[in-house]
């Protein structure tokens, strides 16, 4: 394993949801410690399964493994510590701001930028605390910091003031009020994960043009921000001699190697290593050993599943029920990878092709699907938002209204608050304000939708809908901001996309959680690329859906009050008939 040769004392393993992060983090902190060296192992994911991994109760206290010489761990609980970040700003305000202040302040700490920015303030004082490095030979971390954390901690402090007097403009800086006090020492964990001698990440994707898309987006920023140290880890690889006479297998091989071969350049140049994909699920010290041992070997005891899928919805039997309003707005979300993009394409095709006008709507960088579909229904239109004309068009809109009147320094301070990473979220989001009004007249469904994050920050800082509220309601005028049309429900339709598997679909609850603080009831969720329902006859896929079944059991009886699934399709679904085909079992 080349990512594991002369480790450096701190691992990071950074990666999409649903890539394997945390058994790779598991099973190197295993092999490090089989060399003799004294490993911790500290997991700041939200659904960690460390102590479930090894069947060791864990929590936010550092605990030694017993099944395991050498190694301890730590899970930092993300929730609360964002609750401790929130108290530690709001609490000194109650009682000197006014109630809706301090209540507006509340909500906008409520987003996933606060819970990822409370985790990064957890752990950095593991990346500064000499005791702990001379305890220990190797900190192994799942998960590492985004380049959105890293980027936000690196803006000047000076910004606080700036923002309060009213300068700035919506950004995510609001979850930032209570880090100048510990800057010093965020600077140092900086300083530590640009040290290629202390540090190494570990890029962890799946061999799927989507995955490796995303991941190729990390590496430039993590590149761009001084984190140079980095490897790939292709997990998941589907082995040639699995395929036998499965003609399922065979073309998920073929696809798997087609998107290994067209490779983002930038990825292509960094070390790596390929891991199989296993039959079995990794639980226990064997099953992680067995994760980085050459053949992918299955330990002692495990078997195949007997495969019985559960009855389930399609995705055409949500669409008849969508499609009896005529029109509205229908929104897809999701994290990177699960596939938004394709079952947006399939809920337009379908709402088209039972002759219902459709807007088609996107802001993957990917628009193959676009390509596809175009001209082949008559009442389908499609487009394509661009982040970075968007971006562009934002930040100039910004700077001439606010900016105005601003001296240098305080243009420069406005410009560098335009650089924080929600402002592309924000720029998106305007632009597909803009579309969002023609569903009045006809369907629109978009994708990429705006993530819960960006909608409590629009709400919540009042860039927007408070502001028209306060200008229109004064003058007694009937009005409609793009947010009351997301928070009602007859209005607008939110489809949740996840995968059949345990990561994704916390990840899916956790943005439900979010859009529900925002007032978004989210409408159904679909479970995409079941390979349940897709009948594989290999053994190792069947073992694969046979662990599906426990998730889809989740979604139907505890987070969806809708759903449908999608089974894994032998072909790519491009194009108007395979999208049809998607919706139907």
């Amino acid at each position: 394993m080349h990512f594991l040769d002369q480790a450096p004392p701190f691992l990071f393993f950074t990666g999409k949801g649903g890539v394997g992060k945390t058994s790779l983090a598991c099973a190197s902190a295993i092999h490090l410690a089989a060399q003799g060296k004294r490993v911790l192992l500290v997991s700041t994911d939200p659904a960690s399964n460390v102590g479930q991994v090894f069947g060791t109760e864990i929590g936010n206290r550092i605990t030694a493994i017993d099944s395991v010489t050498g190694l301890s761990a730590l899970e930092i609980d993300p929730q609360a510590a964002a609750q401790q970040y929130r108290d530690r700003i709001i609490t000194p305000l109650r009682g000197v701001l006014p109630d809706a202040e301090v209540n507006s302040l509340t909500e906008q700490l409520s987003g996933a930028c606060t819970t990822e920015i409370a985790a990064f303030d957890e752990f950095t004082a593991l990346l500064t605390d000499a005791a702990l490095q001379r305890q220990y030979q190797h900190i192994v971390f799942d998960t590492a910091p985004t380049g959105h954390t890293i980027r936000l901690l690196q803006l000047p402090g000076a910004w606080s003031g700036f923002l309060q007097a009213g300068k700035g403009d919506a950004s995510c800086l609001g979850p930032l009020a209570g880090l100048d006090k510990q800057r010093s020492q965020y600077q140092a964990a900086v300083a530590a994960l640009a040290d290629g001698s202390r540090t190494r990440l570990i890029l962890v994707a799946r061999p799927q043009p989507a995955t490796l898309r995303e991941v190729a987006r990390t590496q430039h920023e993590l590149a761009a921000l001084g984190l140079q140290q980095q490897y790939l880890v292709l997990n998941g690889v589907l082995p040639q001699q699995a395929v036998g006479d499965d003609p399922l297998a065979r073309a998920l091989w073929q696809r798997e190697q087609s998107a290994l071969a067209a490779m983002p350049e930038p990825l292509q140049a960094l070390p790596r290593d390929l891991l199989p994909l296993l039959p079995f699920n990794l639980v226990g010290v064997a099953a992680l050993q067995a994760l980085l041992q050459p053949a992918g070997s299955t330990p002692a005891g495990a078997t195949v599943a007997a495969l019985a899928p559960p009855p389930a919805p399609d995705l055409a039997s949500l669409v008849d029920e969508l499609a009896r309003d005529g029109h509205g707005l229908i929104m897809l979300m999701g994290k990177g990878g699960v596939g938004k993009t394709t079952l947006a394409a399939a809920v337009a095709v379908e709402l088209a092709s039972r002759g219902h006008a459709v807007h088609l709507t996107t802001s993957d960088p990917a628009a193959h699907l676009a390509e596809t579909v175009a001209g082949a229904l008559p009442t389908l239109q499609l487009s394509r938002i661009d982040p970075q004309a968007e971006t562009a068009r934002y930040r100039e809109q910004v700077l001439a209204s606010k900016g105005k009147h601003l001296d240098a320094a305080g243009r420069a301070m406005l410009e560098e608050d335009l650089r924080s990473p929600c402002t592309e979220e924000i720029a998106v989001f305007q632009a597909f304000s803009r579309i969002i009004r023609s569903a009045g007249r006809q369907f629109v469904v978009m994708d990429t939708a705006p993530t819960g994050h960006t909608l409590l920050l629009l709400d919540a800082t009042g860039a927007y809908h408070r502001e028209v509220a306060r200008q229109m309601g004064s003058k007694g005028l009937h009005f409609t901001t793009p947010m009351m049309q997301l928070q009602d429900p007859v209005q607008t339709k939110v489809l949740l996309v996840t995968l059949a598997e345990t990561t994704p679909v916390l990840e899916a609850a956790n943005l439900q959680a979010d859009l529900r603080r925002a007032g978004i009831e989210p409408w159904a969720w679909l479970i995409n690329n079941s390979l349940a329902l897709a009948r594989p006859q290999s053994p190792l896929l069947q073992q694969r859906a046979g662990n599906e079944l426990a998730q889809i059991e989740l979604v139907a009886r505890q987070h969806a009050r809708r759903w449908a699934i999608v089974p894994l399709q032998a072909e790519e679904p491009v194009g108007v008939a395979r999208l049809q085909r998607l919706a139907r079992h």
